[in-house]
């Protein structure tokens, strides 16, 4: 298999993303601590970190046991599941893309600071998402559920469980089981911002000794057998990312299952580009596309074919 060719797919806003990013960490990070990669994350988050929208408003508290932090709206309401490879992040490192999705939707949007790994090993993470889900959906209104990267694992495992309890799921550049010797996984081994051999480190990490996540949906959702009865999903693809398969494959088995399923591939884009929505074209233009189709099932409206419109990378399962 050929490798990409970076130089050619990825524009130079989104090199300068990269380059950013990749000035927060010091040569040897790979040999980094978990508290020091904690930090090191923390202060790349912040250094992306654009100010609130004027309207928007948030508040901390706790939920089913677990800090939330939860982002003033009405109407739907909208659990986000921030990403980090079930390691790093919480409240702070998603804090202004949580405000900006709630004043572009208009719906409350409800962070959670779930349990991580290593110190709180699988299925600690998901418990946590359900069972703030769980007490969200009980308020009676619309609930949409949402993440990016291990979030969206997260987000994934929940409607697996909640099936159409849920007014939609959306899944930001996910990691979701898939076989990492075919596919993305090999062909985009050695990508930008993110490698299959980074995949494997957080896969791992999770784990408790001896336990077979490859075979657990609630860890890794594409081993589930029933994808029936799913709440409407859409899932969002970085073509220069190892995971790109596993948001297709998610679309296609809820079609295959008899649901709504839609499933994009961001042309040129990298594992993290939420944080270049502010300076990168390609970048801004997927995030509104995101809080579009979160609107429009917090609504009630489902999944349409022009939800991703102007992306020269649609599939439409």
């Amino acid at each position: 298999m050929n490798k990409p060719d970076y130089q050619r797919l990825i524009d130079a806003e989104t090199w300068a993303f990269i380059r950013k990013t990749e000035a927060f960490y010091p040569p040897d990070s790979s040999q980094a601590t978990i508290a020091e990669q904690r930090a090191i994350y923390e202060r790349m988050c912040k250094g992306f970190f654009r100010s609130y929208p004027v309207e928007a408003r948030a508040r901390d508290s706790r939920l089913a046991g677990v800090p939330v932090r939860r982002y003033f709206g009405r109407g739907a309401r909208v659990v986000y599941l921030h990403g980090g490879g079930l390691v790093l992040g919480g409240l702070e490192s998603h804090d202004d893309i949580c405000a900006e999705i709630s004043a572009g939707t208009g719906f409350e949007v409800i962070a959670v600071d779930y349990r991580l790994a290593p110190e709180f090993l699988h299925p600690a993470a998901h418990e946590d998402a359900l069972a703030v889900v769980t007490a969200v959906l009980a308020a009676g209104d619309p609930v949409v559920v949402a993440g990016d990267s291990a979030g969206a694992t997260l987000a994934a495992s929940v409607a697996l469980v909640l099936r159409q309890a849920l007014a939609g799921h959306v899944l930001i550049y996910p990691g979701l089981g898939g076989d990492m010797t075919k596919g993305s996984y090999v062909r985009h081994a050695e990508a930008p911002m993110y490698s299959t051999r980074d995949v494997g480190y957080y896969r791992a990490i999770v784990a408790a000794p001896g336990a077979d996540l490859l075979a657990d949906a609630t860890a890794t959702p594409l081993a589930a057998a029933d994808f029936s009865g799913l709440s409407p999903g859409f899932a969002v693809a970085a073509e220069c990312d190892p995971l790109a398969d596993d948001a297709r494959a998610w679309g296609e088995r809820i079609v295959a299952a008899g649901g709504q399923g839609r499933w994009v591939e961001e042309p040129g884009l990298v594992h993290g580009y939420l944080r270049a929505r502010h300076s990168s074209v390609r970048a801004a233009a997927s995030f509104r596309r995101i809080v579009a189709v979160i609107g429009r099932l917090g609504r009630g409206e489902g999944l349409q074919a022009d939800e991703a419109q102007d992306s020269a990378g649609v599939h439409l399962a």
